[in-house]
């Protein structure tokens, strides 16, 4: 069992930054998913996909990991670049 260790990212939809300093932890799928015959929808055994863990920092999210014996990836956040523009750049 693997978890991935992932710092939220801001919802495109809002401009707000609410929930972006939490760390999430997410188990791999340890099987494939098979559409179900009778429905069409896609499902597996597998619950440990269903699980997500939120902490404060990705130190907790390790110390988590490791007290537990849990492979885990800490995949880091880019950095944000901004694209500084003034309304007067659109008449050069």
């Amino acid at each position: 069992m693997s978890a991935r260790i992932y710092q939220m990212p801001k919802n495109a939809l809002q401009s707000g930054k609410a929930r972006t300093s939490t760390w999430m932890l997410e188990f791999a799928p340890a099987e494939a998913k098979k559409p179900d015959p009778m429905t069409g929808w896609a499902g597996s055994g597998d619950t440990q996909e269903q699980v997500k863990l939120t902490f404060d920092s990705a130190d907790a999210a390790s110390a988590y990991c490791e007290r537990n014996g849990i492979a885990y990836n800490i995949i880091k956040t880019p950095p944000k670049t901004l694209k500084i523009q003034a309304y007067a750049d659109n008449f050069r």
